[in-house]
């Protein structure tokens, strides 16, 4: 696909995103108890997620016909392509849920599974950030790029907390360990589309996390390369899309993290 034709193919899909980050913002607090179906250890979801995948699906369907989707609802049907959409639909369930303002929505579109748009919105903050290949990255119409702090000292990490894989926890709570330590901070805040591009416009200088999915990932991934990030696994590998293992920073911080995360995760 031209660079002029990913560039207005991604003005739509921001245009349809915002549309339904209207919609969860007008069911924040509304969802009942009864309406969350459990569908795994600490995975919800409601009619809100739902519902919002509904509404992407069936937009980005007529903005280029024949093209499949990976949704983490499932209201269509897996499938591969050219063209394959990644969709969240709200990343950060549980935050919605529980009405901290720490959630939005991801999609994401790769042509012969490589990465080239991304759209991630935070509604809250009414904050839409957007890339598509080689056209840079952009929040709200604004040129963004990764810190240029050199320091893992003078850097501030965001995280993601293992809520039901627990299989590498010693490695996990170790790296932790040894960040608090020689990082300005940590923080969680449950939602790693955000955090992704918090990265991506600076004011984070790394993520990492592991066990996730790749709508957790996807969109806000290519946000931080086009922002002049690196994005790898935790052997500096590219097999990130997954979502088994990311790590997100500049290229200044990548090295120092992925040296620290190789040690502690050998395998």
């Amino acid at each position: 696909m031209t660079p002029t034709k990913l560039e207005t193919l991604c003005t739509k899909t921001c245009e349809l995103v915002l549309q339904v980050g209207q919609f969860l913002r007008e069911e924040l607090g509304k969802v009942r108890d009864e309406a969350i179906e459990v569908k795994g250890l600490n995975s919800l979801v409601s009619y809100v997620d739902q519902e919002a995948e509904r509404k992407l699906v069936a937009g980005l369907s007529q903005f280029l016909p024949g093209s499949s989707f990976l949704t983490e609802e499932e209201t269509v049907k897996a499938s591969s392509g050219t063209y394959q959409w990644i969709i969240d639909p709200l990343d950060g369930t549980t935050n919605f849920l529980h009405q901290l303002p720490v959630f939005g929505i991801s999609v994401a579109l790769l042509e012969e599974g490589q990465l080239i748009l991304g759209v991630v919105y935070e509604p809250n903050r009414d904050e839409c950030f957007y890339a598509w290949k080689e056209g840079g990255a952009f929040l709200n119409k604004r040129k963004i790029q990764v810190r240029s702090n050199p320091l893992l000292s003078e850097s501030l990490l965001a995280t993601g907390f293992p809520y039901y894989d627990y299989s590498r926890m010693e490695q996990y709570l170790n790296t932790l360990r040894i960040l608090m330590k020689s990082t300005r901070g940590l923080r969680r805040y449950g939602a790693a589309a955000i955090d992704l591009v918090y990265v991506a416009c600076g004011r984070f200088d790394a993520f990492f996390e592991y066990s996730l999915q790749p709508w957790d990932i996807a969109g806000g991934a290519i946000i931080v390369q086009e922002a002049g990030g690196i994005v790898t696994d935790f052997k500096n590998g590219d097999t990130f899309i997954s979502g088994a293992e990311i790590i997100a920073a500049s290229s200044k911080i990548h090295p120092q993290l992925l040296a620290i995360i190789k040690e502690e995760f050998p395998k």
